[in-house]
């Protein structure tokens, strides 16, 4: 059984964020990028089915060179082999098809990515996969377990979750729950070691048309100054909730 896990290289939750050229860029300078947790939780799925099922793991990503230690990562943790595609992923369309594309070209199982990034917070990629391919697409998906050529999943919906089986070969994006935090691989020096003899194929493009451009960015309105009150100054409290803030 082959798997694709479909991996992004985002920001850490802990930069400050800044942007450039009149807030139309964003500025990457002094940036620490990590793979996308979302998808870690995925690597770590299945990096778990290659041990109960002896499955092959293929990493991939789309980007420029600065994208290739998140794949390094990967391998380490476990992963067979590493595919970059070339391509400067400027929109969720043009960088599900380039992906898209290398699948066709590679037959695999089951293509795992995260629910969305962190960074955009698109939801977007791993749908238009399915649906370039044709292929059954299960989202936030929170359990996964391989039966012969068949795969059971649960998924969150509204309200509730749903379980679901489908046939191979699918599209999966999962989220927390497909395994926990505490389940999170990290690189020992055995597999750093084995990783620089595992392949990173770079793939060129097929130079897809994007559709969509990012004309401004703009941050958050700083939070403004928490004022403090005495426990038993209830008349102070009332004062300011009514005259300053005018909630009440």
């Amino acid at each position: 059984m082959k798997i694709l896990i479909c991996l992004s290289c985002v920001p850490d939750t802990t930069s400050k964020i800044n942007f450039t050229d009149d807030d139309s860029k964003f500025d990457k300078s002094g940036i620490q990028f990590i793979i996308n947790p979302y998808d870690e939780f995925g690597l770590t799925k299945a990096m778990m089915l290659k041990e109960t099922n002896g499955c092959e793991i293929t990493a991939i990503t789309v980007g420029d060179v600065s994208v290739e230690p998140i794949l390094r990562k990967a391998l380490a943790i476990g992963a067979d082999k590493a595919v970059r595609i070339n391509h400067d992923p400027k929109d969720s369309y043009s960088t599900a098809v380039e992906i898209a594309s290398y699948i066709k070209n590679n037959s695999f199982d089951i293509i795992i990515t995260g629910r969305e990034s962190i960074d955009y917070n698109g939801c977007a990629v791993p749908g238009m996969i399915s649906e370039i391919l044709n292929l059954p697409f299960v989202n936030a998906c929170i359990n996964l377990e391989i039966n012969d050529n068949s795969i059971k999943m649960i998924r969150e919906i509204d309200g509730g979750k749903e379980t679901i089986q489908a046939q191979m070969p699918i599209v999966v994006a999962g989220q927390k729950g497909l395994v926990e935090e505490s389940d999170l691989r990290i690189p020992n020096m055995r597999g750093i070691m084995q990783a620089r003899n595992k392949p990173l194929n770079i793939v060129e493009p097929i130079n897809t048309t994007v559709f969509t451009q990012s004309i401004k960015f703009e941050k958050p309105k700083e939070k403004e100054e928490c004022k403090l009150i005495d426990a038993g100054n209830i008349t102070e409290l009332i004062n300011l909730l009514k005259n300053e803030a005018k909630v009440i």
